[in-house]
This record gives structure tokens, sequence and C-alpha cells, in this order.
């Protein structure tokens, strides 16, 4: 199944293991890439995976692109969502052949994404200064449109200088696979816009914002169109707690457990950000009373209040869904599995939201 317009269907993957006694790490990934399967028959776009260091417990998706590639073996229909590559930590060249390899081993079903990240701790093992982090993702993104091109690569800049190297593989996809940029700060949204690629909004922030960013969003892609994108790259993506069951009792009880207890985490996750001024991230710390809000009173009540989670029967999702659709969201990146849920019942959430939601969407 697969529908051109209308609002597309992700999934988004953090890889948490909250409880090694009731499913490893090794467990999770087996299941995660048994669930894979599932979507690639049932209707689902992109399954996202991010990158994310010493978080135990959260998420153990530190390489996502050695998932990614084992996915890429057992589906394929399925796009592969690498994101997002936190570009400071990373060396543009060495993102360019894992990026181009990769897209190889799919048949050219990657989707790539990239961003700051948001970790002191990264930044610090890594030894990156998290002020130098607009200026080194603007310049690794010049590297790999650099290797977009096909020709030897030649860069000189702050931080990265070659001279007509000869980058291999190159990717499959022509120009090159869509691209991505994770964007919290409503001037990300429009930076986004200027560079021409889509929009991820990621799990922080409430709807009524997004739906405030996306506006920006949209403003800037009128104010600077890209003719090469043709409208590929202008899209956004929205991540979203979702659970859906014909039960919808049941699928309440899953986020009122699971999802909730992701959000926690991430918000936990996210208060060293909050709690002390980076070079950089000052729109965190004005941000950062809402989020020490959401913080104290994480349950479901609260999220479904905030436009940050949807979980019920079908009837209930679809009706609560159709506000991201009406608010320009392209791609919804449903954390079905978020916070360790079952696998069989993020399964069956799977095959309800692709037999009775997703065809909604599409008409």
């Amino acid at each position: 199944m697969r529908y051109p317009i209308g609002m597309e269907f992700d999934l988004f993957y953090e890889l948490a293991v909250p409880d090694p006694a009731v499913r490893d790490e090794a467990r999770t990934f087996r299941e995660t890439l048994d669930e894979l399967c599932v979507a690639d028959s049932c209707g689902f776009r992109t399954a996202w995976f991010v990158e994310h260091h010493f978080m135990r417990g959260y998420s153990h998706s530190s390489a996502p692109d050695l998932v990614l590639a084992a996915a890429s073996q057992r589906t394929s229909r399925l796009r592969l969502g690498h994101a997002i590559v936190p570009l400071p930590y990373h060396h543009p060249v060495h993102v360019a052949e894992r990026l181009a390899t990769l897209d190889i081993l799919s048949g050219g079903r990657v989707d790539f994404g990239f961003g700051r990240g948001f970790s002191p701790e990264e930044y610090s093992v890594f030894g990156v200064e998290m002020g130098e982090s607009r200026e080194r993702v603007a310049e690794s993104l010049a590297v790999l449109r650099g290797h977009f091109r096909g020709r030897p690569l030649s860069h000189s800049g702050k931080y990265y200088r070659m001279e007509e190297i000869d980058v291999v593989p190159a990717v499959v996809q022509r120009p090159h696979p869509p691209l991505w940029m994770a964007a919290v700060s409503p001037e990300s949204f429009e930076l986004a816009a200027q560079l021409g690629v889509g929009a991820l909004a990621g799990p922080f922030k409430p709807w009524f914002m997004v739906r405030a960013d996306i506006e920006r969003y949209r403003a800037g892609v009128r104010e600077y169109p890209d003719p090469a994108s043709e409208g590929l790259n202008t899209r956004v993506g929205m991540t979203l707690g979702l659970f859906c069951l014909e039960d919808g009792r049941q699928a309440r009880a899953i986020a009122a457990s699971n999802i909730t207890w992701f959000y926690r985490e991430l918000l936990r996750r996210t208060a060293p950000l909050l709690r002390k001024l980076h070079a950089g991230y000052e729109y965190y710390r004005r941000f950062g009373g809402l989020a020490f809000l959401l913080e104290k009173t994480v349950n479901l009540a609260a999220l479904e209040t905030a436009g940050m989670v949807v979980a019920g029967d079908p009837d209930h999702c679809i009706r609560k869904l159709e506000q991201y659709s009406a608010g320009g969201v392209d791609h919804i990146l449903c954390a079905i599995g978020a916070g360790g849920s079952p696998s069989d019942l993020v399964v069956e959430s799977m095959h309800t939201v692709s037999k009775h939601v997703i065809p909604h969407f599409c008409q």
C-alpha cells in the first residue's frame, strides 16, 4: 500500500531498553527488525532511527546505520530514515561513505536527516565545542552536497580541507537521497526552508508550538524556492507517540505506561541543556520553563493535551490525527514502540493503523 498524497505514516525508533530483565538489548534489536518486516508489507513509508550515545535505557541506537543496513536486507519497499545524524560528531567524508553504502544496499531507499545533537556529554566525549555546532553542520552539509555531485571532492573550510579526493561509493538516488534537518527552534525551521530540505520536528514540543513553526517553514519555502528540489525536499515530519488498537482501553494503558515513560526520559535527558546556557542553544533555555512544567506533570492526560501523544481506538486516533494533517504535517513519525512497548502489541498496533488509519488519510 502506498499513498501519493495526504499525510504519510512512518515509524520512529529509539531502541529503548527500560528493563533488561524483561527485554535485553539483543532481543530489542531482533524484535525491532521483525517489526520492520511487518511495516514493509502494511503501508508504512519510512522507518527512522535516531543516533544517541551514553543513554542507557532510553536509547541504545548508537550505530543506526548498521541497524538500517540489516533492515535493508530484510525489507524491499520500506524506506530507511537515517536521522538524525549529529554532524558535529562526525567527519563528513565518513558520513558520505556510509550514507552511500546504505543507499546501495537498500536499492536507493534511504532518507538522510542531519542536525546538531543536544547532549553536552556527547559533545564533551567527542571533543567538539557546542558553540561550533551550527558552523560545523553547515560546513559538513556543504561537503556532503559536493560528494553528491559525483566528482572528485575539494573543500576548504574552517574545519575540513580536502583536495580532489575520490570518495566512493556514490549514492544511487539522483540527485541524492531526500534530505531532512532536525528543527527545534523557530529559526531552525526557517533555516531548513532556506537550505531546501525537509524539516523534522522532534518530540520535544507541544503541538501548538510546532504548528506555528510549520507556518514559519512554509513561509520560508515560499520565500526561498529551490527549483531543483521540485518540492520533494520541502516537507515536514513530526514525531508523535502513537498507540492504536481495536481495544482503545488497552491502547491507552500501553501509552500511559511505556510512551509516558519515553517522554519522561526524554525530558530528563534534555534537562542538562535546559539548566545551563550553552552557546548556540539559547532557545532550549527559553523553552526550559515549559519543559520543566511538562517534566513535573508527565502523564498521559498532559501529553494528550499538549498534542504529543495519540492513543485509543481507530476512530479516536483518526479524529486526533486530522489536526496534524490540517496543520501541514506531511509525515507522522509514529513512536509506536516508544518506551519498550511489547513487540507483539506494537505489531498489533501497526496492523490496526494500516487497516483503519492510513486509508483514511490516503483519500
